[in-house]
């Protein structure tokens, strides 16, 4: 069933407007999200090394390591977190645009969602066992139907939700603690075969290796959906209440944001780094969300002082304006980088020059995006993927 709705007071815009900051936040959660996934691309046995215990948080002894668990720490969970509140956004957006020109909803917004969850699917087969866009799908179908609700059963949803979501962390995490589980502090539970096969192995392999195990490689988006319907709520909520706008109002939501999601997050990631590896959940799945709530705030506060664009800004404006696409190349080129089907460097490099040459093809990727996003918006106006299902959607 669709319905045609009108905009909500105080988010209207002249058509075709952009919101300059919303771009600047999802290059920078795009990029961010790489901060941790080129870890799992660089782990003994990739993708299922990190579920069999490869790739923990290798403390504070020495410098290397310390520069390590800084860089993972300050990305893990919280851009996945920014990312999820912005699409969360971007789904009230095109609720916007469709009052406005006076179409029904979801209306066509369903054919984006089941793109995204075919997008994903193929990602998760070919690319990257850790997709967030198959996830992303089916939580925007509910959150787009939600939208047809009133202001009072969505806050009943979201915080349900997010309730719910806290109860199954602590609930988790108090289980793997009677059961002794250690986290994962090294790479022992790492089958030799899966080792080799990201290593060696052939890439049909790879492919067949994800399809029997998709059950356990999907387990994160099942395990956390509660946390994706309450970050795509709070992203509605956040931008009908001018959040990002350029006015006073936005600046003033976004400072307090910055205290409210920073003031308690940094401590609360504190304390799971001090509980680990038991605190692994609560730090990514419950501390990592406030985190991303305060550098979203972080970030709009800074944007909002900058008075001439550089490149940086340039940068992630271009990523965050072919967010898919984006998104999707970045694994790609850390596949071809990492794993034995191109240039191996995971295998050949191993603790070698680690945890720096990790950083450094971290940097890379990102430098790579940045400039290429920024050459392809000269001629075109979307990024690769954005047009294909642009042009697929008209159809």
């Amino acid at each position: 069933m669709t319905e045609t709705l009108s905009t909500p007071a105080g988010t209207r815009r002249p058509p075709g407007g952009r919101l300059a900051l919303l771009d600047v936040l999802r290059g920078t959660a795009v990029l961010g999200t790489l901060m941790t996934n080129v870890w799992v691309f660089t782990a003994p046995g990739a993708e299922w090394g990190i579920l069999a215990g490869a790739g923990g948080l290798p403390g504070f002894a020495s410098l290397p390591d310390a520069a390590e668990s800084l860089f993972r720490l300050a990305a893990d969970g919280k851009f996945l977190s920014m990312l999820t509140i912005l699409f969360g956004v971007g789904i009230a957006i095109q609720f916007d645009s469709a009052a406005r020109r006076g179409l029904p909803w979801p209306g066509t917004y369903r054919g984006r969602a089941l793109f995204l969850l075919a997008e994903g699917t193929v990602h998760f087969v070919l690319v990257f066992a850790w997709d967030v866009l198959m996830g992303y799908a089916v939580t925007a179908l509910l959150v787009a139907w939600l939208l047809t609700r009133s202001d009072r059963a969505r806050s009943r949803v979201m915080w349900w939700a997010g309730g719910l979501h806290l109860l199954l962390m602590a609930g988790v995490t108090a289980a793997l603690v009677a059961l002794g589980d250690d986290g994962g502090g090294g790479d022992v539970g790492v089958p030799r075969e899966v080792v080799e096969l990201y290593a060696h192995g052939g890439y049909a392999e790879q492919i067949a290796f994800r399809l029997e195990n998709a059950v356990a490689l999907r387990l994160e988006p099942v395990l956390t959906f509660g946390l994706l319907l309450f970050l795509f709520l709070l992203g509605v909520r956040l931008y009908r209440a001018g959040a990002f706008g350029a006015d006073a109002a936005g600046r003033r939501i976004r400072i307090r944001m910055l205290c409210w999601g920073l003031g308690p997050g940094i401590p609360l990631t504190a304390l799971s780094v001090l509980a680990a590896p038991d605190g692994f959940l609560l730090g990514r799945y419950c501390a990592a969300p406030l985190v991303a709530v305060g550098c979203i705030g972080l970030i709009g506060t800074v944007v909002d002082r900058v008075r001439r664009e550089g490149p940086l800004m340039k940068g992630l404006t271009s990523v965050g304006r072919t967010a898919l696409s984006a998104y999707v190349l970045q694994n790609v080129l850390c596949v071809l980088v990492s794993y034995g089907i191109g240039l191996g460097l995971a295998a050949r490099l191993g603790d070698s020059g680690r945890p720096w040459w990790v950083m450094g093809l971290w940097a890379a990727v990102c430098s790579v995006l940045m400039a290429g996003s920024a050459l392809w918006l000269r001629r075109f106006s979307k990024g690769p993927l954005e047009s294909v299902q642009s042009r697929i959607l008209r159809r």
